[in-house]
């Protein structure tokens, strides 16, 4: 749980995800789209992936893809796309945009 804590506070935008999830590729690919270049952790192919993938619900999330922005905890696909629906996300992820 400390690892995951760490990770999130020390970077603006980090998302858990494993590595044949394709909704955890498009919830990466919207925020690249977004101007924004998370941190993204494959826990399936991280060394410390299993110890990650157990602290997660710990954090409140019990699947991946697991987003932290600004060190809160997002949640998921469900979370992450309703507040882009409803035009949420882009003002919390201001302060992560790239210029370019």
């Amino acid at each position: 749980m400390e690892k995951i804590q760490a990770l999130t506070s020390q970077n603006g935008v980090v998302i858990f995800t494993k590595s044949t999830c394709c909704l955890c590729y498009a919830v990466t690919i919207l925020f690249q789209e977004l101007r924004v270049n998370p941190i993204v952790y494959e826990i399936d192919q991280h060394p410390e992936g299993r110890e990650m993938e157990k602290s997660l619900p710990k954090q409140g999330c019990n699947t991946v893809p697991a987003v932290f922005i600004g060190g809160k905890l997002v949640g998921s696909t469900n979370e992450v796309m309703s507040l882009h629906l409803s035009g949420s996300l882009i003002p919390l992820l201001k302060p992560y945009q790239s210029l370019s």
